[in-house]
């Protein structure tokens, strides 16, 4: 794959990186407008297998993802961490890098290949895109967000031994150490699972600043409404809380 992969940042484009590999896997609920323009974007980056996975969406998603080259799956059980596992579930064999990213075009794409290219080299097993403050447009993040985002690294220090900049969406992870986390949140506490069990299990972290933008269109599901910020939080707490009760249980078996 040529071009010029130009970053958010101003920093200088990285080697380029085969995607032939790489499944993005994008969860999505009446994002019409936004998928219109996300899939030609990563259909043009030439990604392996690009996946939405439909949380019950009433609007034109489907359509808009059936007339692209990307897989459409439906999950109609609401929840951030249900879509992706449909997402895993879909995965072609071929695949041994999954990516994550969200629907509305708040994450820039344009580093993707910086996530993907530490694992295709062996030199880490789990890339996150850490949504830094100065790289962050203004509006992009509520107060509720924000307030999380130094929240839940802070609970993850307290409780693993950790330091986490970022709870973000946009990462990438190996195939095999997928599969050795066994991703089970159907919720909002997805990100904070995935990041929990990969200390636990001894994999090698790597966090990259990434620029983050505000929504293209329509409203966020979580920090648009109160509803949504507290529903998010009470399942970010749960899934931190059940994570900590259950680790002596859990990290006895986790490391080979």
């Amino acid at each position: 794959m040529n071009r010029d992969n130009r970053r958010a940042d101003g920093a200088a484009p990285q080697t380029p990186v085969n995607l032939d590999d790489v499944a993005i896997v994008i969860p999505a609920l009446n994002e019409e407008g936004n998928l219109a323009v996300l899939l030609p974007l990563l259909e043009a980056m030439n990604v392996g297998q690009i996946i939405v996975c439909d949380n019950g969406s009433t609007d034109a998603t489907r359509a808009v993802v059936e007339g692209s080259g990307a897989d459409w799956v439906y999950e109609p059980q609401r929840g951030y961490g249900a879509a992706c596992q449909a997402g895993i579930a879909a995965l072609d064999d071929d695949v041994r890098v999954v990516a994550f990213c969200d629907a509305d075009m708040s994450d820039d794409l344009s580093r993707l290949v910086d996530l993907v290219g530490p694992i295709q080299r062996n030199e880490y097993d789990l890339v996150l895109g850490a949504r830094t403050v100065e790289l962050r447009e203004p509006g992009a993040t509520t107060f509720p967000q924000r307030v999380a985002n130094v929240l839940f690294p802070m609970c993850v220090k307290l409780g693993w031994g950790h330091s986490f900049k970022d709870l973000g969406p946009f990462r990438a992870i190996g195939r095999n150490p997928l599969d050795r986390i066994g991703m089970r949140d159907r919720a909002f506490g997805w990100t904070i699972e995935m990041q929990v069990r990969a200390v636990e299990l001894g994999l090698r972290i790597l966090e990259i600043p990434v620029a983050y933008r505000r929504r293209a269109m329509g409203r966020s599901k979580i920090g648009g409404s109160l509803t949504g910020a507290v529903r998010a939080a009470y399942c970010m707490i749960r899934t931190c809380g059940g994570l900590w009760l259950t680790k002596r249980r859990r990290v006895g078996r986790a490391r080979p």
